[in-house]
């Protein structure tokens, strides 16, 4: 159980029996009435976003989400398979619980598996990832119809905006 003075970004909440986490909160301390947080909370499994507002001192169940550090092995038939970097345990993982990050994950990749209760929730990639292009149309510097970048395909397939200097 955590107050809402506890609460900060990231904080896994348990609601009507799902885990929601929060995005953003605010303190609210009107001029007249009591205090109260008005918070952004995303569902963490189907990553719906609501507006949610807490009377100050509520207390709300708390979820404990495991983060560790894995390396994305291989992908096996729909399964992604990631072995956790402390134990070298291997946890397959379905394409929907990777879900859009799937486009950029390369081998040997380090990444972020959350897990609640032992049941994997969702991964995190690192904040830049470098592939190769393999594919892109040569950019015309005077082209400023598309505000100075154009498409290319990288390594894994997925296609991505890149500056006009970028060449395969």
């Amino acid at each position: 159980m955590a107050s809402t003075a506890d609460f900060k970004n990231g904080l896994v909440l348990v609601i009507d029996g799902q885990l929601w986490q929060i995005v953003e909160f605010q303190h609210v301390k009107p001029g007249k009435g009591p205090a109260f947080v008005r918070t952004k909370l995303k569902n963490v499994l189907s990553g719906k976003v609501v507006d949610k507002t807490y009377n100050a001192g509520v207390k709300v169940e708390t979820a404990t989400v495991d983060r560790r550090d894995t390396t994305y092995l291989y992908r096996d038939g729909s399964d992604f398979v990631f072995m956790d970097s402390q134990d070298y345990e291997q946890h397959p993982l379905p394409e929907s619980l990777v879900g859009d990050a799937a486009r950029f994950l390369l081998e040997g990749l380090p990444v972020q598996v959350a897990f609640h209760n032992g049941a994997p929730l969702y991964i995190e990639l690192p904040v830049a990832v470098e592939m190769e292009v393999t594919h892109t149309e040569p950019g015309l510097q005077g082209d400023r119809s598309s505000a100075g970048t154009k498409p290319a395909t990288v390594e894994t397939g997925a296609e991505i905006q890149v500056p006009l200097f970028i060449n395969t």
